[in-house]
């Protein structure tokens, strides 16, 4: 198996196959999250023990959780194996399954916009991180602490003031919301990879300065996500949390890593193109119904007589 016209180890290839499992196991565990957390009473950050107590009382919220779960110990295999701009790009790539998943199976309304807001983005991620020439050969776990740390304190910092926006605009609230639980994720996603080198080691690796960063900033970031999917529609917020963190995540592989950048003009070309399909993407995410005017179906809540169709009040 060759990618990216590098040879790759078999330790990388597991490790990008395990990625595959990872982008669909993480998309339908949003989608299953998504239907959980309309059902539910808003989470209040004030409260986040009371709120996130109260989310799990929905079925379909524990079903995401425990899928995502199963998506996190993938995903956390997947970095250790193999090198995290490949392993990202790979994700990245698999957004594109978001809309077909959310259209067909959960059967939430897409719009045309949103169809081509996922592609766009998915094939931007993709592109950035297939720039990132010579990087199969190994999983590239070494780094310096100084700059893990700051780039984390960084990307973590950048999610918690994004998320201060939020109160700012409640029509935009939910894809804000969206990308601070990326960047929160994308922050634990980089302290993961740097602790993946201690995974051979047993138990120790609980005990890595690392590990309480990977906890904090995932516990914080599901129970922000947990709110921007009560807030927004789900393909926009899926699509932008993913985004989100895979920028933090792609990034860090040169930044942090050391994963190799291109040398050459037409790869930096190439990489200025990727960033532009990003950014085109974000311009396409549509604004949730309520900030045109538009008045949304009531939202079920725990007890009513009837529970609405997935999609009905939140597409």
């Amino acid at each position: 198996m060759a990618t990216l016209g590098v040879r790759m180890s078999l330790s990388v290839q597991v490790g990008l196959l395990l990625a595959v499992a990872t982008a669909l196991t993480s998309i339908v565990s949003f989608l299953y999250k998504h239907r959980g957390a309309v059902q539910a009473p808003e989470v209040d950050f004030r409260r986040p023990v009371h709120s996130s107590l109260v989310l799990f009382r929905s079925g379909w919220y524990t079903l995401g959780i425990v899928i995502a779960m199963a998506s996190w110990g993938l995903h956390a295999s997947a970095l250790a194996l193999a090198p995290i701009s490949l392993v990202q790009s790979v994700i990245a790539g698999g957004l594109v399954m978001l809309t077909v998943i959310a259209d067909k199976v959960f059967g939430l309304t897409v719009s045309r916009r949103e169809w081509i807001g996922v592609g766009l983005a998915a094939a931007g991620l993709a592109f950035l991180a297939a720039t990132l020439e010579g990087a199969g050969d190994s999983a590239h776990a070494d780094y310096e602490a100084l700059t893990i740390g700051l780039y984390i304190a960084i990307a973590g910092g950048a999610g918690l003031a994004v998320a201060a926006l939020a109160r700012g605009s409640r029509a935009h609230a939910g894809v804000v919301l969206g990308a601070s639980a990326g960047l929160l994720w994308g922050a634990s996603d980089v302290a993961i990879k740097g602790s993946s080198a201690s995974l051979d080691q047993g138990l120790a690796v609980l005990v890595h300065p690392l590990a309480l960063v990977i906890l904090t900033a995932s516990l914080v970031g599901l129970l922000v996500s947990a709110k921007s999917l009560q807030l927004g529609e789900a393909v926009p917020v899926i699509a932008v949390t993913s985004v989100a963190a895979n920028v933090v995540t792609i990034t860090a592989g040169p930044v942090v890593f050391g994963d190799p950048m291109p040398s050459d003009t037409v790869g930096l070309v190439a990489r200025l193109l990727a960033f532009s399909l990003v950014i085109a993407a974000a311009a396409l995410t549509p604004v949730p119904a309520r900030a045109a005017g538009i008045e949304e179906p009531e939202e079920p809540r725990p007890g009513d007589a009837e529970v609405a169709p997935a999609g009905a009040a939140t597409s």
